[in-house]
């Protein structure tokens, strides 16, 4: 049977590398798409996790995910022989940027070496991570090339942008719109029958790979400088005494031409902040320097310190120094209503407000223990004696559920809401970014 019969008959076996944040959604909705999917990652224990139908994942429903591995419809492996058991496999692993924000692709080139090496003909290969143009028909070609596959021929290679927005209540992995390019017409092809056979949204087309990896950061690379406008606009709005959130709101009003960000902390996720580096680093291939972009991530990675040092002034007001203060975090996680860390400026605030001698607690019902600095660290329980210990409390992450808000505007004698999760209160103690 030809590899196109097998992906829309679905009896084509998934292969899915890398089970995170957007690997095990994947892997989940190709299983309840009909399809038996094989899971591979280099973890054991995420590996041990899935094969026991134990989620860690949030936008993961655990119902969903233990009935298909109870009917085996889904399992994991850290085998990556078993790739060769494969007729289709989907690239997901991390894409993050070194100390000198240059790409690290380390793990897009281990995994391609290790499907290249148990490939077969009549296979598709889907990259998901996030990369910089060029990266699909550059690196990973040239690999499959070695081994004497034809691509479009003997093996079918496509990108296709991951687009999972953690916590979103809306949209899911189903029923967001797919950008798919191969590298060939018959690559673009399957890749395209692949993503209609699972998805419940349109599934778009472009002329080849590096249209489909620019499409990506380009959407990230929009919500990064919008990003730094806001908060821009937010430090201009204190010095000139005007409420930037008032602001927005008012300007969101208008039908046409606007769309509003807002203010807060930091950027944080795997993709906002460290997505368009991946362009500046390209950039630098063709001698263009991308000013606006990297502006704009120099503005979002102030914001820790900004914060930092508004607290500072707003303590110094009450006559109370930052150091030796006790500051309650409220909320680590990246944004709200999920528990995912990663790169999350809480936690710059919170290293910013260690190093001027402040002590630190968080509260974060989504995240109840967290290892930082090798150490587990307990989310404290919210009770009236607590906040009003506290000199200062600062909410870094927007929870819209499990946080007892009033409980804190009763009893904190100062909160500094960066998130204006508070609703704009016009308590004497709540004071907004």
């Amino acid at each position: 049977m030809a590899l196109i019969d097998k992906i829309q008959s679905k009896d084509a076996l998934i292969g899915v590398i890398g089970l995170g944040y957007v690997g095990l959604p994947l892997a989940v909705e190709k299983a309840k798409a009909g399809f038996t999917v094989l899971g591979f990652d280099i973890q054991p224990e995420k590996v041990a996790q899935v094969n026991r139908g134990e989620n860690y994942i949030g936008d993961v429903v655990p119902e969903e995910l233990e009935s298909l591995v109870q009917e085996g419809r889904l399992s994991a492996t850290s085998d990556f022989g078993r790739l060769g058991e494969c007729d289709v496999v989907a690239i997901c692993v991390p894409t993050p940027l070194d100390r000198f924000k240059q790409p690290d692709l380390s793990y897009v080139k281990n995994s391609v070496l290790e499907v290249a090496s148990h490939a077969h003909r009549e296979m598709l290969v889907v990259l998901e991570s996030t990369t910089y143009p060029g990266t699909t028909e550059e690196i990973l070609k040239p690999l499959f090339e070695q081994e004497g596959f034809v691509i479009g021929e003997d093996l079918y290679l496509a990108f296709s942008p991951e687009r999972v927005d953690p916590g979103n209540l809306r949209f899911k992995t189903k029923n967001t719109p797919k950008v798919v390019g191969g590298c060939t017409n018959e690559c673009t092809r399957h890749a395209k029958a692949l993503y209609e056979a699972v998805l419940d949204a349109p599934v778009f087309t472009v002329s080849s790979p590096k249209e489909a990896e620019m499409t990506k950061i380009l959407e990230n690379t929009f919500r990064i400088v919008n990003c730094a406008l806001a908060n821009e606009m937010a430090m201009i709005c204190d010095r000139l005494g005007v409420n930037v959130w008032e602001v927005i709101a008012a300007a969101a009003t208008k039908p046409f031409g606007f769309v509003p960000f807002y203010p807060g902390p930091g950027v944080g996720g795997h993709c906002i902040p460290i997505d368009p580096y991946y362009l500046t680093y390209k950039a630098r291939a063709v001698d263009y320097h991308t000013r606006l972009i990297e502006m704009a991530g120099d503005i979002n990675d102030e914001m820790p310190a900004y914060v930092v040092r508004r607290l500072q002034d707003l303590l110094n007001d009450r006559g109370k120094p930052l150091k030796a203060s006790r500051v309650l975090l409220l909320g680590v996680a990246y944004k709200g209503d999920i528990d995912d860390l990663r790169e999350s400026p809480a936690l710059k605030v919170w290293e910013k407000l260690e190093a001027k001698g402040a002590e630190v607690l968080f509260h974060d019902p989504y995240c109840p223990v967290f290892k930082r600095r090798g150490v587990m660290v307990p989310s404290v329980a919210l009770e009236a004696e607590f906040l009003q210990g506290c000199d200062a409390v600062v909410v870094t992450a927007a929870h819209t559920r499990k946080v007892d808000y009033d409980l804190v505007r009763q009893h904190a004698l100062l909160v500094f809401d960066t998130k204006n999760i508070m609703g704009g209160a016009r308590s004497p103690n709540v004071v907004q970014l």
